[in-house]
């Protein structure tokens, strides 16, 4: 089949009628998400499902109910404040005591106190009760999961998704250039990295864009600020945004030097200026978690920014694979005019990212044995504990 002949019509519910399932590729009971590997008109495809947060208003706004307020005195009663808000068809829309988040925020019929319509008592003991829930659903309101379909589906995605061995690679200098730095020039040709150029400059993904920082006359200080695929969009405790930036000389933190510490500065502070009104403050500047990646899922230059209480950050940034904006900033005070290319990073890749086979593994293992850290045998047949 033709590498373009497949049906761009579908809509997702299509897509997931004609999933045929091959394989589990991931499942994180902490995260709680699920991915499978499967095909849909004889091309690879990957279907995630996350289950989504409760519903409760101190941890989930939704946007629909939270644009920019405007304060009136009550006609009525003038020591009565009303609040109002516009519509999109530029209506004036009066806004409950229940969407302030002035009630008791249990009181909604889908929350996980009054929707629960059935339940199952596991045991109890003392001051402890366990039980087994079915919640009231509704798709606007109370939707049970998120659903992403990949398709088609390349290897790259595939080696993504797939759960996979970690090791913890100590990447020198000399690693870098010898082995990573080839890879990042092959990885960031305009064919490779063509979907992120028409995000920024063809309008792709208008309708999903947050906040838009761009000026001709200093394009370098740009940035298009987008939800994650990950997030459900609603719930702020699991914020997850990225920046796409603009200037395109930057690949990955190897790129950072001293000349860059006043643009990462002026980034930061915008990114912690511009989010918390997006959200009508919801969120404040000191509890966002701005990082970046390396190794980066793509090589043009773009930032992590997530709630401080995100649950699913063991994939990325406590593991060792994202490195603080805050940090990067600070770290050019003392490494040299090379800045981050001289420096040795230190970071988890797993054995399908296609670096591990290039030459990181002969290296780590290298590593190991200068230490006096040999191979472990394939099989042992038997321990014998210190006495």
């Amino acid at each position: 089949m033709c590498p373009q002949s497949y049906n761009r019509s579908y809509t997702l519910r299509d897509l997931l009628q004609k999933f045929e399932f091959i394989r589990n590729l991931d499942s994180n009971p902490e995260t709680k998400i699920v991915s499978l590997l499967g095909t849909i008109d004889s091309r690879d495809a990957i279907l995630t499902a996350e289950k989504t947060h409760f519903i409760h208003n101190d941890t989930i706004r939704r946007q629909s109910i939270h644009p920019p307020l405007m304060t009136i005195n009550s006609y009525k009663d003038p020591k009565k404040e009303c609040h109002f808000f516009k519509t999109n068809d530029n209506k004036v829309k009066p806004v409950s005591d229940d969407e302030l988040g002035m009630r008791d925020p249990c009181a909604s019929e889908f929350s996980f106190v009054k929707g629960v319509v059935e339940l199952k008592e596991l045991t109890s003991n003392d001051n402890f009760h366990w039980a087994l829930a079915v919640l009231r659903e509704h798709i606007d309101e109370n939707p049970t999961a998120k659903i992403s379909v990949i398709w088609p589906a390349t290897d790259v995605h595939i080696r993504r998704y797939d759960q996979q061995k970690l090791h913890i690679v100590k990447e020198t200098p000399e690693m870098y250039q010898k082995i990573v730095k080839p890879f990042i020039n092959e990885m960031s040709t305009f064919k490779k990295l063509e979907w992120v150029y028409k995000i920024l400059y063809e309008n792709s993904e208008q309708g999903r864009i947050i906040y838009k920082h761009y000026n001709e006359l200093n394009a370098n200080d740009g940035f298009i600020l987008l939800p994650d695929t990950r997030w459900d969009g609603e719930t702020l405790e699991s914020l997850y945004l990225v920046a796409l930036m603009y200037r395109n000389d930057i690949k990955s933190i190897r790129d950072f030097r001293p000349q860059h510490k006043d643009w990462l500065i002026k980034i930061n502070s915008l990114l912690k200026s511009v989010i918390p009104p997006c959200y009508n403050y919801a969120i404040r500047a000191d509890e966002l978690r701005i990082f970046i990646h390396y190794q980066p899922s793509y090589y043009h230059l773009h930032v992590h920014v997530v709630h401080i209480k995100h649950p699913g950050l063991s994939g990325g940034l406590h593991d060792g694979k994202a490195i603080q904006i805050d940090d990067a900033i600070e770290y050019l005070d003392f490494l040299g005019s090379d800045g981050w290319n001289a420096a040795s990073i230190t970071y988890t890749i797993g054995e399908n990212h296609p670096l591990w086979g290039r030459g990181l593994k002969d290296e780590v293992q290298k590593q190991l044995k200068e230490v006096n850290i040999n191979e472990p045998p394939k099989v042992i047949n038997s321990i014998k504990l210190p006495n």
